[in-house]
């Protein structure tokens, strides 16, 4: 009996393994048929990696959250392609976009680039909507390039609580610390892998208890049976947590530790970014709760989303009943919420190149 239980085991050990190891994630193929196409742009020092969606209206530029790469707006990228011109850019520290070795991880920095690649790519003024540091980038180019924005939307971005030192007081500082760690060690190649050992407890309370042990070994298995391929294990049912080990294959931990240090904001004061932005702006601000040790458990309390729209002069504030990625959370209310937004008629008319 139990040398047929073990040899059960092991077959379904077998056949489990190799459905994990084929998994494609069937959003690659419908974000292909609504017509994107991987591409990459020289701008300045970086060749950036973005993906560009069919022109059936006024551009459109998203940026993903801090961790994650372009694909995680895949499930909004065919509903959008129908009115915008959809450019979804992996910015510095993510997915496949390259830079020198030295690149100041800074916003400033980030987002002068991000500039010219809307100037020189883009080609006309757009729509921006920007998720968590995206968010932060998507502030930086209103107030700096408003010329090239003509309304942005901030999805749940970290504004004030991402400010040194007030970033010690919320949960995130510990993802933060695991990029800081690893930068100055100068020793991890595998920054996925390390993720895994490090967050442990993210894991236990997001895929199930003890999880990053079994990722730790399916990661391996994925990467063996697709070399070059984006890790995505099927058996993760948390479309962001899928998502963001996907995002973490290819991130620079050098973007994080400038959280951890307070380095990203040299020379980028929230509240003064804010006060420059003259285009209408929606602030779009997920659940958030507080741990029992008085950390902030999400990007903005009550009071940070105020704050921000009191140095808002064309900002509207919306609630959204979601976690912090709202996009992969509730993608057909973020479509409407971009369109009601966007797309009203309070807004002028894009202009078009003739």
């Amino acid at each position: 009996m139990v040398t047929v239980l073990a040899v059960t085991a092991g077959v379904a050990l077998v056949v489990f393994k190799r459905s994990v190891d084929s998994y494609v994630d069937p959003w690659i193929q419908k974000v292909a048929d609504a017509g994107y196409v991987e591409r990459n742009a020289q701008v300045n020092d970086v060749d950036f990696s973005y993906v560009e969606g069919p022109d059936n209206g006024t551009p459109l530029v998203l940026l993903h959250a801090q961790l994650m790469d372009w694909f995680d707006y895949s499930r909004v990228l065919p509903d959008l392609a129908g009115s915008y011109h959809v450019f979804v850019i992996d910015y510095q520290g993510h997915g496949r976009t390259t830079y020198p070795d030295d690149y100041p991880m800074t916003a400033d920095q980030i987002g002068t680039d991000l500039g010219a690649f809307l100037d020189e790519v883009v080609g006309q003024p757009a729509y921006v909507s920007g998720n968590s540091s995206g968010g932060l980038l998507t502030m930086w180019l209103a107030a700096n390039r408003p010329n090239l924005v003509r309304a942005v939307v901030l999805e749940d971005p970290p504004i004030f609580a991402a400010e040194y030192p007030r970033i010690m007081q919320t949960v995130a500082s510990k993802a933060f610390k695991s990029s800081y760690d690893a930068e100055k060690s100068g020793d991890v190649d595998d920054f996925l892998l390390y993720w895994l050992d490090y967050n442990t407890t993210f894991f236990d309370t997001y895929v199930f208890p003890g999880s990053a042990r079994v990722l730790t070994y399916f990661t391996t298995s994925y990467r063996e049976a697709n070399p070059g391929e984006p890790v995505e294990l099927s058996f993760v049912r948390n479309d962001t947590v899928r998502l963001l080990m996907r995002g973490l294959e290819s991130y620079d931990p050098r973007f994080g530790a400038a959280f951890y240090d307070g380095t990203w904001n040299d020379e980028f004061d929230h509240a003064v970014t804010l006060e420059k932005i003259s285009c209408p702006t929606l602030l779009l601000h997920a659940d958030y709760s507080w741990t029992d040790d008085g950390l902030l458990n999400g990007a903005m309390s009550e009071d940070d989303a105020q704050m921000a729209m009191s140095h808002l002069s064309d900002g509207t504030y919306l609630k959204v009943d979601s976690g912090h990625v709202v996009h992969l959370e509730r993608p057909h209310e973020f479509v409407d919420i971009l369109d009601s937004f966007f797309l009203a008629d309070r807004l002028p008319a894009a202009p078009r190149e003739q």
